[in-house]
Parts: C-alpha cells; sequence; structure tokens
C-alpha cells in the first residue's frame, strides 16, 4: 500500500519535526508515512566557502521540499564520512562505520514509530556508499526485530546536487567550471541563505584539476587550497536561489513518486 502526500503547506515551520509534538507526529502518521532527513557533512569547501556548505544546502532543500509537499522533515545530520579532507581545519569527520551505524539507528527509530518511507536528501557526495548500505542494514534489522513496518520499509537516497536539472543548470551556468568540489552550484545556494557568507567571496586562482583522492594528506597535497576544479568565484545569491528552485522542483517530484509507488 502507498503512502499519501499531504500536499503544500504555508510555513516551513509546520514541517519541522523538530517544532512538533509527539501527539501532533502521532496524528501525522495517521494520514502520512513519509518523512525527509537531510543528511550533510562538515568539511572544508575551499578557501571562500563555508565548512557547514553540504548540511546548509541539504536542509535548505529539504525544507523547501517539504513545504512543498506536506512532508515531515527532520533535524538535518551535519556530519557525514569527509575523512579525505581532515588535511583541512574546522572538517569533522564519522568514519564510514560510525555513519552507517548512525543512519542504520535513525531509519529504525522512524521504522518504529510507524514510518514507512524515508526520504534522505544529501549534499555530500561521500555519504552515498555508506548510506546505501545502511539502508540495507536497517531494512535487515526491521525484519530481524519484527517490526511491524518492516514488509513496507522503503528508504531512497536521494542527492539534490546529482538531480538531473540541477547538473544541466550547473552546467549551463558555469560549463567546466564547475568543477567537483566546492563548486560554485553549492556554494550559490549558500549565499542565498546566509547573506553574510557574501563577504569571503573573492577572485582565486585557477584550481587543480580534480583526480584520485587517497586519504588526507594526499588531497591536501594534490588540492592545496581545497579545490577540485572549480571556481567558486562564480557564484552568486541570485544563481543559488534559482538552483534551489530547480532542486527543489525536481526532488519534490521523486518524492511524490516515492510516497505513491508500491
Amino acid at each position: 500500500m502507498s503512502a499519501s502526500v499531504p500536499g503544500p503547506v504555508d510555513s516551513i515551520e509546520s514541517i519541522r519535526l523538530a517544532l512538533r509534538s509527539w501527539p501532533e507526529v502521532e496524528t501525522y502518521l495517521k494520514h502520512c508515512k513519509g518523512v525527509i532527513v537531510p543528511l550533510g557533512s562538515t568539511e572544508q569547501h575551499g578557501p571562500t566557502g563555508a565548512i557547514g556548505t553540504d548540511a546548509l544546502t541539504a536542509e535548505a532543500v529539504a525544507l523547501e521540499v517539504g513545504k512543498r509537499t506536506g512532508v515531515l522533515v527532520t533535524p538535518a545530520q551535519a556530519f557525514g564520512m569527509a575523512e579525505h579532507h581532515l588535511g583541512f581545519a574546522g572538517t569533522m569527520s564519522l568514519q564510514p562505520a560510525t555513519l552507517m551505524a548512525v543512519m542504520h539507528d535513525l531509519v529504525l527509530s522512524l521504522a518504529r514509530h510507524g514510518f514507512e518511507r524515508v526520504f534522505v536528501i544529501n549534499g555530500h557526495g561521500g555519504n552515498i556508499a555508506t548510506t546505501k548500505a545502511a539502508f540495507a542494514q536497517a531494512h535487515g534489522t526491521a525484519a530481524s526485530r519484527g517490526l511491524p513496518v518492516a514488509p513496507r520499509l522503503r528508504c531512497r537516497l536521494s542527492n539534490w546536487f546529482m538531480a538531473g536539472p540541477v547538473m544541466q543548470q550547473a552546467r549551463e551556468l558555469y560549463g567546466n567550471k564547475e568543477g567537483h568540489h566546492a563548486t560554485p552550484s553549492e556554494i550559490a545556494v549558500t549565499l542565498c541563505m546566509e547573506p553574510s557568507l557574501q563577504s569571503k567571496q573573492r577572485p582565486l586562482p585557477d584550481p587543480a584539476p580534480a583526480g584520485p583522492i587517497h586519504g588526507p594528506e594526499d588531497f591536501r597535497q594534490r588540492h592545496p587550497d581545497g579545490r577540485m576544479g572549480s571556481h567558486p568565484s562564480l557564484a552568486t545569491a541570485a544563481h543559488g536561489a534559482s538552483l534551489l528552485e530547480t532542486a527543489a522542483t525536481a526532488l519534490s517530484e521523486d518524492l511524490s513518486s516515492f510516497l505513491k509507488a508500491a
């Protein structure tokens, strides 16, 4: 049996799980079994990008998707698998096994209460493999524990920056200067959300090209300022607002399909 889509709401506050009481969540579950979990990372984003970029962008997209669909949004999981960025001050990483345990436990907590569709909006590529492994483990645990929702439990990872329309728009805006890390598209979204970050922006020399990653020391040597082929100085807040709109539209459609699927 598929889950329903509640529909648009007037305010972001109404879909923030952190602002609901437990009776309100129980009432919500009578009508919708879906929930959105923003997942990011706390890691360097070049000399001009905010360390919280991946968590900030994932949460911004998640809240906009929640507003458009009426689906509850949990607090963001702001720490991810960023071991390769530990050569830069301020980065805080979980080991893959730790992130897997965290995501497994969060899914199981939600499943225990009757959530059947867990939609993770991710802002960091380094989280992808581990989170998918956590989903597989969570399905097995839900079944072994005999949770009533186990046969209907579904999890989906949706990487906002990899959505087709977002990637197309980034190419149109920045071409091959988008790069692979500390990209102008993600920096643009942060500028839209946090105007104070504009003061960090400045022209930068050409970045080191993207390439293989073999740990934090190797990463720092190959990419001395933390960028991978990207030119974040091209980012503007106006670009960010447009990219956020594109991402929210694409992921809202993805979420609606996910909730309605058998």
